[in-house]
């Protein structure tokens, strides 16, 4: 679903241009970020501004239109991480090197498995970014 620009550019202020997933900023992946449905339009979800997150590709091609998935600790349905709703640092936290995202609760745990957010490739140029001070963000 197209999302007007003026819209996107209110997201993407209101986001400060990264993925309100994986944290990953738009200038550090060389590759314009995406507008998200928090709730799939397929599932009901309003173009508005509250039910719209700026995503990565990756963190929205595997989110695709999920609202849910199994939290890999216990199996059971889980709420995929909701960014208008609740806060990134009560659900996730960075490893020691500040390249793998690790899901402190069931919704983080979902989430990370879900949007396979430690993917090989994403955590090696997260690994580049802190070597070059510019991750992880603030």
């Amino acid at each position: 679903m197209p999302v007007p620009s003026p819209l996107r550019r209110l997201v993407l202020e209101r986001d400060r241009y990264r993925c309100v997933y994986c944290m990953t900023a738009e200038e550090n992946s060389g590759q314009p970020l995406q507008i998200d449905h928090i709730v799939p339009v397929a599932k009901g979800g309003l173009t508005t501004l509250d039910n719209l997150c700026s995503c990565c590709g990756s963190c929205n091609q595997h989110k695709y239109a999920r609202v849910q998935a199994p939290d890999p600790d216990s199996g059971s349905p889980t709420p995929l991480f909701h960014p208008r709703q609740q806060k990134w640092q009560e659900h996730f936290d960075w490893d020691e090197g500040h390249t793998v995202i690790i899901g402190l609760t069931p919704v983080g745990r979902a989430t990370v498995v879900a949007l396979e957010m430690n993917n090989d490739t994403v955590v090696r140029a997260r690994r580049r970014w802190v070597e070059a001070g510019w991750h992880p963000p603030t």
